[in-house]
């Protein structure tokens, strides 16, 4: 179990098939509600996200984290 949300960066981040996306570079926290709203994703798998560019994955998405 995650104990601090900084242990999710360089986290390596996959789809529900399987394929790399990339590694957890920065959180997106919501601080009113002490919460992490989402991953931001940089430097991107290229067959996923054209140009390799950064994403922000909302944190509902995830379905498992250390698997």
């Amino acid at each position: 179990m995650i104990e601090e949300a900084s242990e999710l960066i360089g986290l390596q981040v996959y789809t529900s098939n399987g394929v790399f996306l990339g590694n957890v570079n920065n959180l997106v926290i919501d601080l009113e509600g002490k919460r992490v709203e989402g991953l931001f994703i940089g430097e991107t798998n290229p067959l996923l996200v054209e140009e390799s560019k950064a994403v922000n994955i909302p944190y509902r998405w995830i379905q498992a984290v250390g698997d």
